[in-house]
C-alpha cells in the first residue's frame, strides 16, 4: 500500500503521521499560536525532529461554525509559508488542507506533495480534475455541508452505510478523472454528533472493504474532551488512547498536534502486531 509523494514512494503498510500547522487565528486547539514564519519553521522542524511523515499546512479553519475566508485571504496566508518551509526543509513532504482548486494548484506549484481536501470535492467541482492535473495523491474527508453548516446536518438512517456509500461515489468519480492515489479520512467532528463519531469509530474496520489507506484525525477534538469534561488543551492522553484504538481498526495515517506521541503510538501498534 504506497502512495507516490512527489516521486518517492511512500509505504503505508506501516502507518505514518501527519503534523498538523494551522496557519490560522481561529482554529480550535492552536489557532493564532503560529503567528510568523519562524515559529512556522520552528514547529515544523519539530515535528519532522519527532518523526513526522507528513506536515499538513492550512489557512482555513474548518471548525464548527468557523468564520468564512476568502480564497485570496487563503492565498496569502498558505503560499509564502509553504515556500519557506520547502526552502528550509526540502526533503518535507508537505500537503495542503484546502477545498479550493486553486489553492490546491497554486501550493503543489510551490512543493506541496498531497491535497488534503474536507469536502471530497463537493465545495468545488474543478477540485478531482486540478488534483488529475497534478497529479498528487489526494485526502477525501466525509463531510455534509460547510464547516459553516455541517453541525445542523447530522442525520442519517445508517451513518457507517451512508460514509460507505459516500466514499464509493467520490472513489468512482475520482478513478473517472484518472486519479490513482486516493486516501479516506471518515471526518471525524464534520457534521457528527459526539455518539456517531464513538459508532464510527467503534466500526472503523468496515472501511477495509474501500480497499484504500484510511487518514485519522481525532486530535484533540471535542468527542474526546467533552467526553472527558475537560478543554483541548488537556485531551493529548485521550488523543493517544484514541489513535491507539485507530491503529488497530486500520488507521494508517494519524493527523495529529502532537507528533512526538503519535509516532510512539505506531511504534507500540508495530511491536503488537510483530508477536505471535
Amino acid at each position: 500500500m504506497t502512495i507516490n509523494c512527489n516521486g518517492q514512494l511512500i509505504d503505508l503498510t506501516t502507518p505514518k503521521v501527519m503534523g498538523i500547522v494551522n496557519l490560522t487565528p481561529n482554529s480550535f486547539y492552536d489557532g493564532g499560536k503560529l503567528t510568523d514564519e519562524k515559529s512556522v519553521l520552528f514547529q515544523v522542524e519539530k515535528m519532522l525532529t519527532d518523526g513526522a511523515t507528513f506536515i499538513d499546512v492550512g489557512g482555513y479553519s474548518s471548525k464548527p461554525k468557523a468564520e468564512f475566508v476568502s480564497e485570496e485571504e487563503e492565498l496569502q496566508r498558505v503560499i509564502p509559508i509553504i515556500k519557506s518551509i520547502v526552502k528550509e526543509f526540502p526533503n518535507a513532504l508537505l500537503s495542503i488542507d484546502t477545498f479550493r482548486s486553486q489553492v490546491a494548484k497554486h501550493s503543489v506549484e510551490s512543493g506541496v506533495a498531497i491535497v488534503n481536501d474536507i469536502s471530497a470535492g463537493s465545495l468545488d467541482y474543478n477540485m478531482m480534475q486540478t488534483i488529475a492535473q497534478l497529479r498528487v495523491p489526494y485526502v477525501m474527508m466525509h463531510m455534509k455541508g460547510t464547516p459553516q453548516t455541517m453541525q445542523t446536518q447530522t442525520q442519517y438512517d445508517d451513518l457507517l452505510k451512508e460514509i460507505l456509500f459516500y466514499f464509493s461515489e467520490k472513489i468512482a468519480l475520482a478513478r473517472s478523472f484518472g486519479i490513482s492515489d486516493l486516501i479516506v479520512d471518515p471526518g471525524f467532528g464534520f457534521a457528527k454528533t459526539l455518539e456517531q463519531n464513538f459508532e464510527l469509530l467503534n466500526k472503523l474496520q468496515l472501511f477495509d472493504m474501500l480497499n484504500l489507506p484510511m487518514l485519522v484525525g481525532v486530535s484533540r477534538k471535542s468527542m474526546i474532551y467533552k467526553t472527558l469534561e475537560t478543554e483541548a488543551e488537556f485531551a493529548l492522553n485521550g488523543t493517544t488512547s484514541l489513535n491507539t484504538i485507530a491503529l488497530m481498526k486500520g488507521a494508517k495515517i494519524l493527523r495529529v498536534h502532537d507528533v512526538k506521541e503519535a509516532v510512539e503510538c505506531v511504534k507500540l501498534y508495530q511491536k503488537l502486531t510483530v508477536v505471535k
